[in-house]
């Protein structure tokens, strides 16, 4: 593990704002692009978090990683991870992804950000999602994926777009993240839309 982790950039600097650069053909399988994958992966797990996109450690390449462990979902009822489509998966990176949005089915749930610490709200998205791109070394990579993984997914990518989870929020729901736990933990989407006007 590296002895000093970079820092993760907060809303308001620019390079979060900013469309990320995509890596050059010939930096597939370099060191210096494993080294960053590598980096990425020890910041989001010592975050903890689901997903980390380049820009947040500010560096402006479009290279994204994610993972959902089952002890992140415990404190989850089933019919809640079932409502979520929250299923675990292992360490996914891509390099360069292109998403692609599948059917029209929406989903809306809290969303938070590790760029946005200490808050949350409902964010629409779409509920399944394509990906491609390729892995650190050059390979190709298919992703279509549905549920709290293509949340996950949307989330990241919007970030190398310069997009952030609170340009798609439903505005009225932006809470602090304890009090989204203290007040709407156990409740239904619309439950809470309902209560909060939104």
């Amino acid at each position: 593990m590296s002895e000093a982790l970079p820092r993760i950039v907060q809303a308001g600097d620019p390079v979060l704002r900013r469309l990320a650069q995509a890596v050059p053909e010939e930096d597939f399988g370099k060191p210096e692009l494993r080294a960053l994958v590598d980096t990425m992966i020890e910041v989001m797990h010592a975050a903890p978090g689901v997903g980390l996109a380049a820009p947040q450690i500010g560096v402006p390449l479009r290279v994204i990683v994610l993972e959902d462990e089952e002890g992140r979902m415990a404190r989850l009822t089933k019919q809640q991870r079932v409502e979520r489509g929250r299923v675990p998966f292992g360490v996914k990176t891509i390099v360069n992804p292109t998403l692609r949005v599948v059917g029209d089915e929406q989903a809306t749930f809290f969303e938070g950000c590790l760029s946005v610490a200490g808050w949350a709200a409902l964010v629409p998205r779409a509920q399944t999602v394509e990906v491609t791109g390729f892995d650190v070394e050059g390979a190709p990579v298919h992703w279509e994926v549905s549920g709290w993984p293509a949340r996950i997914l949307q989330h990241e990518v919007d970030h190398i777009l310069g997009t952030l989870y609170i340009d798609r929020m439903i505005s009225r729901t932006f809470c602090a993240s304890d009090e989204m736990q203290r007040h709407w933990a156990d409740s239904t989407p619309a439950e809470i839309r309902a209560a909060l006007g939104a």
